[in-house]
Formats: C-alpha cells, structure tokens, sequence
C-alpha cells in the first residue's frame, strides 16, 4: 500500500541555521501590524510563530507535515488552552493544498518552497511550488504580504517563481526584512 512520505524529525528552534521565523516575528513586532490572518508554512516542533503571535493581535494558521510537530501542537493547546483561540495547525502535505478551503491572508509565510516537493509524492499532489505560490498569493487581500526565506536551502525554486507569479498577481517588492523577502499585493 502506497503512502506519503513525510518528514519524519521534528524540527526544534535554531536560529543559527533557521531563523526566519524568528525574522518573521521581529517583523511583526517592527511594523507595528495588529489583527492579522497569517498563513504559515513549515511550524517546526518550536511552534514559534504561533507562540509568539500575541493573543488577540493575530490569528495563526500553521501548516506542517511531521507528526512531531503537529504532536507538539497538541501538547502546547492541552498545556495552554488559550493558544488554541488565535494558533491552529493543520496537519497535511502543502502541495495537497486546496485553496476553496482556505480563506483568505493578511501575510502567507511561504518560507520553505521548494524544501519538500518529492518524487514518492508527486502522485498524491494537486500542486507543485508554482502553483503553491500562485494559489498564496490569490488568497492574499489587497495590501497582504507574501514572504520568502533568502536562506532556504531551495531558495533558487521560490527565486525563479516569483517574479512571474508578482507580476501576474500584483505583487510588488517592499524593502527586505532579515533574511526575508517581502511582497505588497496591490
């Protein structure tokens, strides 16, 4: 019988070797945004995004496809009840992604593009990294942001996406932020 294959290690914080999302929430923290919709792709078992999105400031969607990690979700909603008002996290492979189920932006993180298109699943998959992107930014709300992580270790695939989908969807680049790129949607 066939099945996905997904990553299988959780993925603590360590911002020597990953820091965009702590790069993402000093962002936050700078740009004085409040209230919100971000979409997140790829939470680590550090669930830093969500733990770091004040309550009542933001509403957090997470995506991520180890079981670790939606594992240490679950653990960090029983512990902390509260988290489970403004922080969720779906548990699925991202390019299974339908997007008449999602609504829609203020900022799509789309840190990891690239990072987890593999062959075993390709069968399963109703996107690639083109159409991940593409979809993103139609869900993005006039004025929404759409990030990209400059230290990815599949950057060049987010690199060679972007300036078609920016220029058919109307994002336009806004000064960088870290190691993060960031689009306004017109």
């Amino acid at each position: 019988m066939a099945e996905l294959d997904l990553w299988k290690d959780p993925w603590p914080l360590d911002e020597k070797q990953c820091p965009c999302d702590v790069h993402f929430t000093r962002y936050l923290a700078q740009s004085g945004r409040k209230g919100q919709r971000i979409f997140h792709f790829g939470t680590g078992s550090h669930h830093h995004v969500g733990l770091n999105a004040p309550s009542g400031d933001h509403a957090v969607l997470g995506i991520t496809a180890s079981e670790a990690e939606y594992s240490a979700y679950i653990a960090a909603i029983v512990g902390n009840p509260h988290l489970g008002r403004y922080y969720k996290v779906q548990f699925q492979d991202i390019y299974q992604t339908n997007f008449a189920l999602l609504p829609e932006f203020d900022i799509v993180n789309l840190f990891h593009v690239g990072e987890f298109r593999w062959e075993k699943n390709i069968p399963y998959s109703s996107i690639d990294d083109h159409g991940l992107v593409d979809g993103m930014a139609q869900k993005l709300v006039s004025g929404g942001l759409m990030l990209l992580y400059t230290g990815s270790f599949a950057y060049d695939v987010a690199e060679r996406i972007i300036p078609k989908v920016a220029s058919e969807r109307g994002l336009i680049e806004e000064p960088r932020f870290e190691t993060l790129r960031v689009f306004r949607k017109l």
